[in-house]
């Protein structure tokens, strides 16, 4: 079951980020911002906006998929790793700055998230060994 976490929560990750990369891009694409049939044309021209909604739409069934199976702390918790991960692609992509606030932050959410899955994991009880096979 752990690999369905980390393979699950992996997933919502690349869609959440995918999401908000998608959306800054299409946004620089757009402009200049304006409340005009040109500038959502401009919008929706550009790939990116879809995917935006790709991103949205995968993370969306990703997350029912896994609030199904996982502990809800844990869960919640893992579900904003995103903030980190389009952090440093937005370092990487737009050149955006990184200072310590940003990876205190992201340290901290990490944390976060190491401290939840650990308390979940010493809360459930050990699992019993299968029996033998026709005991």
């Amino acid at each position: 079951m752990k690999r369905f976490y980390a393979i699950g929560f992996f997933i919502l990750v690349a869609f959440d980020t995918l999401a908000q990369i998608s959306f800054k891009l299409a946004g620089e694409h757009a402009l200049p911002l304006e409340f005009s049939g040109a500038w959502l044309a401009r919008v929706f021209g550009q790939p990116w906006i879809y995917g935006a909604f790709v991103g949205y739409v995968g993370a969306f069934f990703t997350w029912m998929t896994l609030l199904e199976h996982a502990p809800i702390g844990p869960a919640f918790a893992a579900s904003h790793l995103e903030v980190v991960s389009v952090l440093a692609l937005s370092a990487w992509l737009f050149n955006e700055p990184i200072g310590w606030p940003q990876l205190l932050g992201a340290a901290l959410i990490a944390g976060g998230i190491a401290c939840l899955a650990r308390s979940e994991a010493a809360e459930q009880p050990a699992e019993a060994p299968a029996a033998p096979h026709g005991a």
